[in-house]
């Protein structure tokens, strides 16, 4: 085996080993055989009804409801034609996001993506061409030394046998972080940072497409990425996201 596939096997071995052996659950830390304990994700994964376009948390009478909407949606519609969010940006999952992303917590990633993929599978998506992680900047991906829109798109790909490249979609741009904006700020902040690969856009035009990232907030980014790629001639663009940040005034 090539050095390259070696090196790039080594983490999804070790995660692999590590998903087997005993150990402490990252949330209460008692022992389990899994990164997060069956316990813990009965009291803090419980699926959510969430708006088709955006993810937002919906009223618990709209569970089960065809294609519901919340109203800023209804309104302004965005570029999306689906958004599927795993879990509310809260305790516990926010910390262990901050930890995966900043702290290269790569032992938590399975646990992650058995809840994306758990919601993918009960929102009955139509699976795309495409699945695209949303680039980071040369700059930061030398800071954190990894992309983790990245980790999570190649390995949700691999179990669901999707095309993921993450070189189709490029950073073109140094933008202020979107974690220190309000949020009205946010889509301005996002303009004009983001274009598809000229040398690949080609293979992209009509075809439907699947945009990844671990955190939707106010959805800028992704709005953002949508929009370059239906001007870049795709079809449809979906948002897959572990976590959907509340609104400010859900409890």
């Amino acid at each position: 085996m090539p050095e390259r596939s070696l090196a790039a096997a080594k983490p999804a071995l070790v995660e692999k080993v590590l998903m087997r052996c005993t150990g402490q659950c990252s949330v209460c830390r008692s022992w389990s055989h899994r990164t997060i304990c069956e316990s813990c994700l009965g009291l803090y994964a419980r699926p959510q009804p969430r708006c088709w376009t955006c993810a937002a948390r919906l009223p618990p009478e709209l569970m089960g409801r065809p294609q519901p909407q919340c109203g800023r949606c209804l309104t302004e519609p965005p570029p999306l034609d689906r958004a599927v969010a795993a879990l509310d940006y809260r305790f516990p999952w926010d910390g262990l996001l901050q930890h995966f992303k900043y702290h290269q917590a790569l032992d938590l990633r399975e646990s992650l993506l058995e809840r994306l993929n758990s919601a993918l599978n009960a929102a009955e998506v139509v699976e795309p061409d495409w699945l695209l992680p949303v680039p980071l900047s040369p700059g930061r991906l030398r800071e954190r030394g990894y992309n983790q829109s990245h980790e999570l798109a190649k390995a949700l790909a691999r179990r669901r046998g999707l095309r993921c490249e993450p070189e189709m979609l490029l950073r073109v741009r140094q933008n202020a972080a979107q974690a220190g904006l309000k949020l009205e700020a946010r889509a301005a902040n996002v303009r004009g940072v983001f274009a598809v690969e000229p040398l690949r856009a080609g293979v992209l035009r009509g075809s439907n497409v699947a945009l990844l990232d671990d955190v939707m907030t106010s959805g800028a980014t992704l709005f953002e990425l949508a929009r370059v790629l239906l001007q870049a001639g795709v079809m449809s663009v979906q948002a897959w996201v572990i976590a959907r940040t509340p609104a400010p005034d859900e409890d």
